[in-house]
Formats: C-alpha cells, sequence, structure tokens
C-alpha cells in the first residue's frame, strides 16, 4: 500500500483548491487562519518538489492524492 504524502489537513486544503475555493474562503471553512492555509499549501509544495499550486495540484492528482 503507497504511503500518503499529504496530512489529512493538507488533503482537505487541497480539495477544496481543486474546487476554485479562495484562500480566505478555505480558512473560513475548515475553522482555521488564512496564514494556516497557506502554510499547508507551501508545505505541500515542498513536498513535492514544484513551482506552485496549479503545479501541486497536477501532481497530487497524478499521485491519487486528490481526486477531482
Amino acid at each position: 500500500m503507497n504511503k500518503k504524502i499529504l496530512t489529512d489537513r493538507e488533503q482537505e486544503v487541497f480539495e477544496l483548491l481543486v474546487l476554485n475555493k479562495t484562500t480566505s474562503e478555505i480558512a473560513n471553512f475548515l475553522g482555521i487562519s488564512e496564514k494556516t492555509v497557506r502554510n499547508h499549501i507551501s508545505n505541500t509544495i515542498q513536498k513535492l518538489g514544484v513551482k506552485g499550486r496549479a503545479q501541486a495540484v497536477v501532481e497530487l492528482i497524478k499521485l491519487g492524492e486528490i481526486t477531482i
């Protein structure tokens, strides 16, 4: 079985990003600060070694970490 790359929270954040939610909307929905949302996004981008949110989304879909 494959080990998950993302934490549960990072996965939630990216699933909402795929739905075109803004950082503010994601923060409100999850009950966390916008800074925390940005940290989750930044951590994920670093883990994947990609250049931005869009590339991270593409990579996560390829890896089966998130679905659209």
